[in-house]
């Protein structure tokens, strides 16, 4: 299922992560909004972030609640292809 415009987009990121920038960059291309939520900035959302994804590393990436993944996942969701 491809992202449709009622799911929100959320994005777990750290602001020096070079593939945080490269997802966010995807998503914009795409038209898509998103809620960032750093990690960083916000440390107590980095366990909202392992709960949800199972996952220490950024960016997670959800659609609604179905987890994306990182910026590899998403550009395989978009293309079908690796990164």
């Amino acid at each position: 299922m491809k992202n449709s415009s009622n799911n929100k987009v959320t994005i777990y990121s750290k602001g020096y992560c070079p593939y945080c920038k490269a997802a966010k960059r995807i998503l914009q291309a795409k038209g898509i909004e998103y809620v960032e939520i750093d990690v960083e900035v916000n440390p107590e959302k980095m366990t909202e972030m392992l709960s949800r994804s199972h996952r220490r590393t950024v960016p997670q990436i959800f659609f609604g609640e179905q987890h994306i993944g990182g910026h590899d996942d998403l550009v395989r969701y978009y293309t079908g292809r690796a990164a």
